[in-house]
């Protein structure tokens, strides 16, 4: 390892070399493998080496990773004029108490006043339990207290994310030399075949005056609901970044289906005992013939030596062209209304068929495909219908989807949505998976505010390793998915990114509105909070800042129920068109716990304070 070398990228080289021996037979077990990563390391790094050697220390490779980085940062900061050593205290026994190990802390001397040789020091807080090296009294540590770094630890100085435990390669390089390199050329085989039997390129000779796209290999581990691994996915891409709007490609624009959408139609499946079966699209996009000339690069490992020089000219759309979303959802679309579903006009993605009392509708997500009704031999021919248009995959009743895990329970007419092991997931990605579990989202009491942001180019060095804004996206999809309870705490966070630091018989839509009033600390403005129940479930719910600066609690209240009432208008409408809830027509009971302004919503009275909120009245009413 060169001087200057960033420390992830340095094991990031080491193991690929070490997974290159094990792959040709010669495995090494973690202590050989922790040697090696330290005695290539630079020379910067032999105070830090003779003190882990020293203390004979057992850590993981993610530990190790954090603690080198830590030395390095340390080094930065403390130079030449002082360094840091390592003392070892122990926990005498106190009336028959038994030992609890000990702990290595650190204490920053000057480096006149040090006997001892001298030893890079390590991240405070690790914590062993081997035999002491040294046995002194008791002391209360001076050091000044900083929170856990939960998110840093697996960042190299490129921002690069290293997920040591999903291990999926990168590259076409590192999965021919990964431990399952043969499940992936497996799957790159699988992928070539599906390929050549669409037809998807012819080979040309690249015409004067016309970029090729480039093209790659993206490997993804395909794990069910209980995280275990059943498919190795190799998918080939084409660079789109690289196509030219008007000459490549034109619209792009293609719908996917809203999760409340999902949640509404599952609330109605439960309620009426309706079957809820799933399917999957092989090959989505190879399903519609390009209308736009697209030449692409040959894919890696897979260059024919008779057409070496030649491209692929694309005949269909495949995974990164800019239109292969939307050349898919045409062709679909064209598909299923000629087999007489009708389109939801404000749900492009959900489509629904009657005939006498048989009820169907049928929901797209990209390639997964929910099928919903009450008569079972009108759903099979919906699946033979689909399975001769296009190549299908056939899971039957639906169990997994979209990450989410539906639980039924079909006697009581009752159904749940999870989504744990991607929680589960993300916990485990930001090192959080130990933590301690709460009942609330967010700490009662706490205010965030522009003043706890970093203000020195140090502090926002540091930050600018910590994965914030990913944390936030990572925990937003649990939010959009299955979790409302997190809407209030990402609402609040998520405005900091850019500078971190039992069920009635009748089927009816009910809401709940409440507001917080003048929470923000930087501007005084309130927070509008909603949700809407169907079937005893919420399907859909939002927390957001509000607009204005509410003078009064009833102000905050009545601009709150506005908001909810712009989501009643369009859950109406798209239920309304569904056409199995009766009293969709009836109005939709909104519910709030401030009289003056329930008093406002019912009937209007002039008052010099509220005059200015009557735009919002015509809309409740």
């Amino acid at each position: 390892m060169s001087e200057g070398t960033p420390v992830g990228a340095h094991v990031n080289k080491m193991m690929g070399y070490i997974q290159t021996l094990e792959k040709l037979g010669f495995a090494l077990n973690n202590e050989l493998v922790t040697d090696i990563i330290l005695q290539s390391s630079s020379d910067s790094f032999k105070q830090f080496i003779l003190n882990f050697n020293m203390n004979d220390i057992d850590k993981t490779l993610p530990q190790l990773l954090g603690m080198l980085r830590t030395a390095k940062s340390n080094l930065k900061k403390n130079g030449s004029n002082s360094i840091q050593i390592v003392r070892v205290a122990k926990e005498r026994e106190r009336k028959g108490q038994s030992l609890r190990g000990r702990n290595i802390e650190l204490e920053e001397v000057q480096q006149q006043q040090v006997i001892e040789p001298e030893v890079e020091g390590i991240s405070q807080g690790v914590e062993e339990n081997t035999t002491n090296l040294e046995t002194q009294p008791l002391r209360r540590s001076t050091r000044e207290c900083h929170e856990p770094e939960r998110y840093g630890f697996l960042v190299t100085t490129h921002g690069d994310v290293i997920l040591v435990d999903q291990d999926e390669p990168k590259t076409y390089q590192e999965a021919v030399v990964s431990p399952d390199s043969e499940k992936w050329l497996e799957a790159m085989r699988s992928e070539m075949d599906s390929m050549s039997e669409n037809q998807v390129w012819t080979f040309v000779e690249l015409p004067e005056g016309i970029k090729s796209i480039g093209c790659k290999w993206v490997f993804k581990k395909k794990t069910d609901m209980d995280s275990n691994v059943p498919t190795y996915k190799g998918r080939l891409v084409a660079k789109g970044f690289r196509q030219i709007h008007g000459v490549d490609y034109d619209e792009t624009f293609s719908p996917v289906a809203m999760f409340k959408s999902i949640r509404i139609l599952l609330a109605l499946a439960a309620f009426h005992d309706y079957e809820i079966w799933q399917m999957d699209v092989k090959t989505t996009f190879l399903n519609r013939k390009l209308e736009e000339d697209v030449y692409m690069t040959q894919p890696e490992g897979f260059v024919t030596p008779e057409n070496a020089r030649k491209v692929c000219k694309l005949q269909r759309s495949i995974y990164g062209l800019k239109q292969a979303s939307r050349s898919w959802n045409l062709r679909f679309n064209e598909a299923i209304q000629e087999f007489g579903f009708i389109r939801n006009e404000d749900e492009p993605c959900v489509y629904k068929k009657f005939s006498g009392s048989i009820v169907s509708f049928l929901i797209l997500y990209v390639d997964d495909i929910l099928i919903i009704g009450n008569d079972i031999p009108t759903l099979q021919s919906i699946k033979t219908w689909l399975s001769s248009c296009f190549s299908m995959k056939d899971f039957g009743e639906a169990a997994y989807i979209l990450g989410v895990k539906i639980y039924r329970d079909r006697s009581r007419r009752l159904l749940g949505l999870s989504q744990s092991t991607y929680i589960d997931k993300v916990l485990k990605r930001f090192s959080m998976e130990e933590s301690k579990r709460g009942f609330l989202p967010m700490r009662h009491g706490i205010s965030l505010s522009k003043e706890m942001c970093p203000s020195t180019p140090q502090e926002r060095e540091r930050m600018s390793e910590i994965l914030y804004a990913s944390a936030i996206g990572s925990i937003m999809y649990a939010m959009i998915c299955t979790r409302p309870d997190l809407s209030y705490a990402l609402s609040m966070t998520s405005r900091y990114q850019a500078n971190p630091g039992e069920g009635e018989e009748e089927l009816r839509i009910k809401g709940y509105t409440d507001a917080s009033f003048q929470t923000d600390k930087d501007d005084s403005r309130s927070q509008s909070g909603f949700v809407f129940c169907l079937n005893g479930g919420t399907v859909s719910w939002k927390s957001l800042k509000q607009d204005t600066v509410a003078d009064s609690t009833t102000e905050a209240e009545y601009v709150s129920a506005s908001e909810a009432t712009k989501e009643i208008v369009l859950i109406k409408k798209f239920i309304s068109e569904l056409g199995v809830v009766p009293s969709i027509s009836d109005a939709v009971g909104l519910y709030y716990d401030n009289n003056g302004a329930i008093a406002q919503a019912k009937e209007p009275r002039s008052h010099h304070g509220s005059k200015h909120t009557f735009k919002y009245f015509y809309l409740i009413r």
